[in-house]
């Protein structure tokens, strides 16, 4: 068992610390107690998590409250969902001195940190990311969010974890799609900040799709210098943090229109893809860029064009949703190079026209 401990940054000027390792989960609960001895805890998880062992893992025989929730996946990421888990917390008689204890992939992050904002008016999250999109992206950051009826996230709050648990043996139990789809966060975090980091990935990706502890190790210490150095510089995504977005207004258009049967990660690939039409087309591309980036793509097998049954005018539809979108249209997050964000005039995102989305949708096909 190997570990290592990093600090992140947090919104009210203090930090948190991320501890990376690998067979660490068993361990994991004694060290909550230790920190949050007197709180009352639950469990968030999901039904795929309980399945691969990591709740008993976690747990270790002991009676600790829990919700799981079922299905598992984006389908139950909504505001139903939270009221069910504040109402489960009401009923173990939590008060404000509660942790909520989020344990799974993105999505079960994404609600139980929700969840714990808005609970009394906001009690603590500690975050033990079992996915590579979770490990990679979203357990660090501190942003949580359900789903509407129209978009994705659009209920959210920016809520930071007390702590987070990286275990990447857990990592073991995600089926192969899952498991390549949540490597995609790993590849936009290398894009947007560290060519080193890109090579890495470069040099070593069947490494990475053998599942080599060693290197997933070292891509969980990539990813948490880089996500928390962007979150200091701006915790209220104002401007920098928006960089985090590379790839995701396409993304997350082609994510919903799918119905969610494409997985975030497979959404984002094509968005990244997207994004570099874009920069070649405003001639901020380099030479043989995008040839890298698809090859890596490639390699993870991944999607990169839409499916051909996703309409076209949806999808622009859902860019005009957006969360991030201003007067009804978002700004591209474009790079300049690998390992920079193009900023334009001091801002992190890019005035890209309607015509020019349409060109690329098209072409993505």
């Amino acid at each position: 068992m190997s570990e290592l401990e990093i600090q992140v940054p947090a919104m009210d000027g203090g930090s948190y610390k991320v501890r990376i390792g690998s067979g660490i989960l068993g361990s994991v609960w004694g060290r909550i107690e230790a920190d949050f001895g007197g709180y009352g805890k639950i469990v968030v998880s999901d039904e795929n998590v309980v399945s691969a062992g990591h709740l008993a893992k976690l747990l270790g025989g002991r009676e600790v409250d829990s919700f799981v929730i079922s299905p598992a996946g984006e389908t139950s990421k909504n505001i139903d969902t939270v009221t069910k888990i504040i109402e489960a917390m009401e009923k173990a008689c939590l008060g404000r001195d509660s942790v909520v204890v989020g344990l799974g992939g993105g999505t079960v992050g994404d609600i139980a940190g929700f969840a714990a904002s808005i609970f009394k008016r906001g009690v603590s999250v500690v975050h033990i990311p079992t996915t590579t999109v979770a490990q990679a992206d979203s357990a660090v950051g501190g942003k949580t969010g359900v789903d509407s009826t129209v978009s994705k996230n659009a209920y959210g709050v920016f809520w930071h974890p007390s702590a987070v648990y990286i275990d990447v043996s857990t990592l073991g139990t995600l089926d192969e799609r899952q498991y390549r789809a949540g490597l995609v966060e790993s590849v936009k975090h290398a894009l947007i900040a560290d060519s080193g980091y890109f090579e890495f990935i470069e040099n070593n990706i069947d490494a990475i799709l053998e599942r080599k502890l060693d290197v997933l190790e070292k891509m969980a210490d990539y990813n948490c210098k880089i996500k928390g150095s962007v979150v200091e510089a701006d915790p209220n995504e104002k401007n920098q943090r928006r960089m985090l977005n590379y790839g995701h207004t396409i993304g997350h258009a082609v994510e919903s229109a799918s119905g969610f049967e494409l997985l975030h990660g497979e959404a984002v690939s094509i968005g990244i893809i997207g994004a570099g039409l874009i920069e070649a087309k405003m001639g901020l591309s380099e030479p043989k860029r995008s040839d890298r980036v698809r090859k890596i793509f490639e390699k993870l097998g991944v999607p990169v064009t839409i499916p051909s049954n996703l309409d076209e005018k949806k999808l622009m539809e859902l860019i005009r949703h957006d969360k991030k979108a201003v007067n009804k249209w978002p700004k591209f997050v474009l790079l300049e190079k690998i390992g920079t964000v193009h900023c334009q005039e001091g801002q992190w995102g890019v005035d890209v026209g309607r015509e020019l989305v349409e060109q690329v949708l098209a072409e993505l096909r």
